[in-house]
């Protein structure tokens, strides 16, 4: 398997006094701070189009989505009238004289300046309303192909990967929000219902505007459903403030697919937000769900993808997430050469690459995840569940029945911050529960350079516990600890590692602060620790390598890679974790590893490789 970077052609490689999260991250950070050709994308990307299909409906501890929303033009028919919009016309006016089953082609290549409110009309599965493009369909990558900014005329962006530009030549539509303050260009009114979007750039003009959502209902406790969001570029502007990309709080039965989302970023110091999101949601008194989020590129600075985080008392359901890219240019690290902040020079708030907050039924996978690095709230990790009762607004906030398998991770400081605490205002989520974490690739992890833990999990159980965790098939490289551990309440039960390749570095597993009320006090070995903070852990059937030993029985510790049976580690920084055949010749193998055949269920210890490759094919 080629590293990452060479890949994608990277141009840079409570009554008790619980803390808050940000307390955590900070006081645990005190402790370790020291090219794939444009046809075969589409075949790859059409091969990801449909979901998977369940094996009963769990994935080990996790019950899968119950509903998947199906997005394929087919399946939403406009059968009605055509009408062309031109540069200058009365886009809104067309909107609203729009009946059930037209379709608004606006003029490709033209500017639509304003803000365009989707009225509610009553349509259904047979009539939708179609606005796109007036560019044909074949000046339109394939459906089930991302369309990258190529075809608004853009070749390349700096830090971004490369976009294997065919040809470069504008043939979109552009939606541009030119007003000084607030949300759109597009807004949905209160029931806003069965519209697809096809072929625009949806933007903003005016520099300096600090403003937030380019897509979103138009006002918070309104309501839309059945929309999809199809071959778009949604992006902000280099330097200016721009929240959100797509808001998802009060609809249901919403389709984000083969979609492109650049420069949406809140700005330190002087900004006035913090969380920037490509998708976010999850807030709210309506429903939410389904959702699917399938083969986009997904850029932002906070969390590039976010459910939860606000006041609600509604839980989204049934997401499914897959086949995409989620990123963040290196130039937005200070200290990266060509770095890119705000017009000030104040650089953008990174956070992680996708968090839970409120959420439940989630497929997140054939997923690849790059570049999240600590230095403002949080370290640098690259997923984050930890179920929040925002404010206090939300104590049925909750995340749990997650599903995470068959991704690939790198360039971040940390895995995992898997946590059920109480937040600023003291008060405690429904919790979270049931993780299924398997066959992930974990690469590049720098606690230095990225400012974090150097981890594979930081895992926090306080109120209330913490359940049914499960990690299996991993590959992962963590440079300064397998886990860090804080728990303050009863020992989290249903907890299992196993069948996994890692290495350990200086630590094994570290408690992470806490106190003597924390149950690693006293205890320093990590079989002693999982048995102090765990009910019953099972840690079994793992190659370990390297590391201070002092490990459960039933696992194999080797020396390095080679001893591992890796072809070629590389220091966990893009190598190919393969392993050794019997009888092999392959360069790097020496002996076979003690892998092969080695896991509880027959297979071979570490990630499916061969899985994951299949999953994340064509992902730019």
């Amino acid at each position: 398997m080629p590293p990452l970077a060479a890949q994608h052609s990277l141009s840079v490689p409570r009554k008790r006094s619980f803390p808050s999260v940000s307390i955590l991250y900070l006081a645990t950070a005190l402790l370790f701070l020291p090219g794939v050709h444009p046809e075969l994308k589409a075949q790859a990307a059409k091969a990801q189009a449909s979901p998977p299909a369940a094996t009963g409906n769990f994935d080990g501890p996790a019950e899968l989505p119950r509903r998947y929303v199906k997005t394929s033009l087919a399946d939403t028919p406009a059968p009605g009238h055509v009408r062309m919009v031109k540069e200058g016309d009365d886009l809104q006016a067309a909107l609203n004289d729009a009946k059930c089953g037209d379709t608004l082609k606006l003029q490709a290549g033209a500017t639509f300046g304003g803000v365009f409110r989707f009225p509610k009309k009553d349509c259904d599965d047979a009539h939708w309303i179609i606005v796109r493009t007036s560019a044909a369909d074949d000046a339109l990558p394939p459906e089930n192909t991302i369309l990258t900014p190529c075809y608004a005329g853009v070749a390349s962006l700096p830090g971004r990967p490369d976009f294997h530009c065919s040809s470069v030549r504008n043939v979109l539509a552009r939606l541009e929000l030119n007003r000084k303050a607030g949300a759109g260009p597009v807004l949905f009114q209160d029931g806003a219902n069965h519209y697809r979007l096809i072929g625009l750039e949806i933007t903003r003009s005016m520099p300096g505007l600090k403003m937030r959502n380019l897509v979103q209902p138009q006002e918070p406790e309104y309501t839309a459903n059945h929309l999809v969001f199809d071959r778009l570029w949604i992006h902000g502007t280099p330097q200016d403030e721009t929240k959100g990309g797509i808001h998802l709080s009060g609809t249901t039965d919403i389709g984000i697919v083969d979609s492109f989302f650049t420069d949406l970023h809140c700005i330190a110091l002087h900004g006035a937000c913090t969380d920037a999101q490509a998708v976010n949601g999850g807030g709210g008194d309506s429903p939410g769900g389904p959702y699917k989020i399938v083969n986009n590129f997904l850029e932002a600075s906070g969390e590039v993808i976010m459910f939860g985080g606000a006041a609600a008392t509604t839980t989204p359901a049934d997401i499914e997430i897959r086949h995409n890219h989620l990123f963040r240019p290196r130039l937005w690290k200070p200290g990266e050469p060509g770095f890119v902040g705000s017009a000030d020079g104040d650089p953008f708030i990174v956070k992680n690459c996708f968090e839970l907050k409120n959420a439940q039924r989630v497929l997140f996978e054939g997923n690849v995840l790059e570049n999240s690095w600590g230095g403002f709230s949080q370290a640098g990790f690259a997923i984050v569940l930890t179920p929040a009762n925002q404010g206090g607004h939300c104590p049925q906030c909750r995340v749990t029945d997650v599903t995470i398998r068959y991704n690939r991770i790198a360039h971040v400081a940390g895995g995992f911050d898997i946590g059920n605490v109480m937040g600023k205002a003291q008060a405690a989520s429904s919790g979270g529960e049931r993780y299924s974490i398997h066959d992930l690739v974990l690469e590049d992890v720098d606690h230095v350079n990225n400012k974090g833990f150097g981890s594979l999990a930081l895992i926090i159980s306080i109120d209330p516990p913490l359940k049914s965790v499960h990690f299996d098939h991993i590959t992962a490289f963590p440079q300064r600890v397998l886990f860090t551990v804080l728990n303050q309440g009863e020992k989290l039960k249903d907890f299992s590692f196993t069948n996994s390749i890692f290495t350990v570095g200086e630590k094994g597993v570290f408690g992470a602060g806490g106190g003597p009320s924390n149950c690693t006090q006293g205890v320093r070995d990590p079989a002693s620790i999982l048995k102090a903070c765990f009910a019953d852990a099972v840690f079994k059937n793992n190659v370990i390598i390297g590391g201070p030993g002092g490990w459960p029985s039933g696992n194999r510790t080797v020396s390095d890679g080679h001893a591992a049976g890796l072809r070629d580690m590389r220091d966990g920084r893009g190598g190919d974790y393969h392993l050794c055949q019997k009888g092999s010749k392959e360069p790097g193998c020496k002996t076979p590893s003690p892998a092969l055949s080695a896991a509880t269920d027959g297979k071979d210890a570490g990630a499916d490789l061969e899985a994951i490759e299949k999953a994340t094919t064509g992902i730019i």
